[in-house]
């Protein structure tokens, strides 16, 4: 069957669905699953979960280990490290396109969205409401650079490194609390990349990365 097929699409949809109940912290990192508990929880057909955990094995999201199951990826040092320096690599070469291609009215949206934030999060302080709003933000930004690329094998790289970074993030460092430095470090950013000089945005870039990375590994 051709990739239109139904398996396919079912298979597709086991691993969004895998990767959303992921997010979601309905899995803890070294947690040992079996197939037939995914298929309770994700409501997928078992040939749909057996096809779908070598593609999660070879992203690094899981193990399958004899006797004993699918192991959910463990959140340690080495992989905070591979994370982060994937990150930089990509994000520093994409900022420096972004920086000479983007619109002036699309550096003005991204502006305006942080200052917005961070000014609500100044004078009303943070609600999980504005944290949520706050990192959905966050992520929306660096996508944006990345998918500005137009290169479609990058941005799927990138999206696979993104749950590790959102894995790594909920153990970590959530943006609970931090709001308003996280706004102001994205503001520099931005104001990095409004100089139209790709040198400035790459350092820009990276210091940001960079933080976040010791942040991460602090913990």
């Amino acid at each position: 069957m051709d990739d239109s097929g139904e398996p396919v699409r079912l298979r597709e949809k086991a691993y969004a669905s895998f990767t959303e109940h992921l997010l979601a912290r309905d899995f803890h990192p070294g947690q040992f699953v079996s197939q037939r508990q995914l298929v309770a929880m994700t409501g997928m057909p078992l040939g749909a979960i057996r096809e779908v955990v070598p593609r999660l094995e070879a992203e690094g999201l899981v193990k399958t280990v004899p006797q004993r199951g699918i192991q959910i990826a463990h959140i340690d040092i080495n992989l905070i490290r591979e994370a982060f320096q994937f990150r930089v690599f990509m994000e520093k070469e994409a900022i420096a396109l972004f920086c000479v291609s983007a619109s002036d009215e699309m550096l003005a949206g991204l502006r305006r969205e942080h200052e917005e934030t961070l000014e609500k999060a100044l004078k009303d302080g943070e609600t999980p409401e504005l944290e949520l709003h706050a990192q959905a933000i966050d992520w929306s930004l660096h996508d944006t650079i990345i998918d500005s690329l137009g290169n479609g094998i990058i941005s799927k790289a990138y999206r696979i490194n993104a749950i590790k970074m959102r894995l790594i993030n909920q153990e970590r460092f959530r943006i609970t609390g931090r709001v308003i430095p996280v706004m102001r470090e994205h503001l520099a950013v931005i104001a990095a990349i409004e100089t139209r000089n790709p040198q400035t945005a790459m350092d820009a870039i990276a210091e940001h990365i960079n933080n976040a990375r010791n942040l991460a590994l602090k913990v």
